[in-house]
């Protein structure tokens, strides 16, 4: 088991696939640290979908709309799509290389757009350096999240079981 220096800025995401635990960056990404506790402490993140999963890239998930299993907006063909009902973040680059293991806030075209979604990467992915808000680190499981099943759209997808900060797990 990995060492858990800091319970507050540390989450604990059982997947279909098995745990990972993931170190938050508050000091480099504070707003979306900020948005990721608050959606793992509603409960926002449990039941949802890894909907877009490129082999030798990275995994995508967190479409709290129309990702989340069991919920009456659940919709396979539109997951992706969706976000929370909380208001876009502000991007916040920086200098913290995607490299395996990194977790970094998914968005459109509009760097400013962030809302729910995030991915993992597998490999080093440097051409997202700069680009993308970088919140996270995992620390262990990354063997769990190489058994995501692949696919854009992933048929039969894996899914987060439940995500909880780690002082309260």
């Amino acid at each position: 088991m990995a060492e858990i220096k800091d319970p507050e800025n540390t989450i604990i995401m059982e997947t279909t696939t098995g745990k990972v635990v993931i170190q938050l960056l508050p000091e480099v990404a504070p707003g979306h640290v900020a948005r990721i506790k608050e959606l793992v402490s509603e409960g926002a993140y449990d039941g949802v979908v890894f909907h877009r999963v490129i082999e030798d890239f990275m995994a995508q998930t967190g479409d709290v709309k129309f990702g989340k299993k069991g919920s009456e907006s659940f919709n396979p063909a539109r997951a992706g799509m969706g976000g929370s009902d909380k208001p876009d973040l502000k991007a916040e680059f920086s200098a913290i290389p995607h490299v395996r293991g990194t977790c970094s806030m998914a968005r459109s075209q509009n760097p400013n757009s962030a809302n729910s979604q995030f991915f993992i990467c597998f490999t080093d992915s440097p051409w997202l350096n700069k680009q993308y808000t970088v919140w996270g680190q995992v620390i262990e499981g990354m063997e769990a999240i190489d058994k995501v099943k692949r696919g854009e759209p992933v048929k039969d997808p894996d899914s987060i079981v439940s995500i909880k900060l780690a002082s309260a797990a």
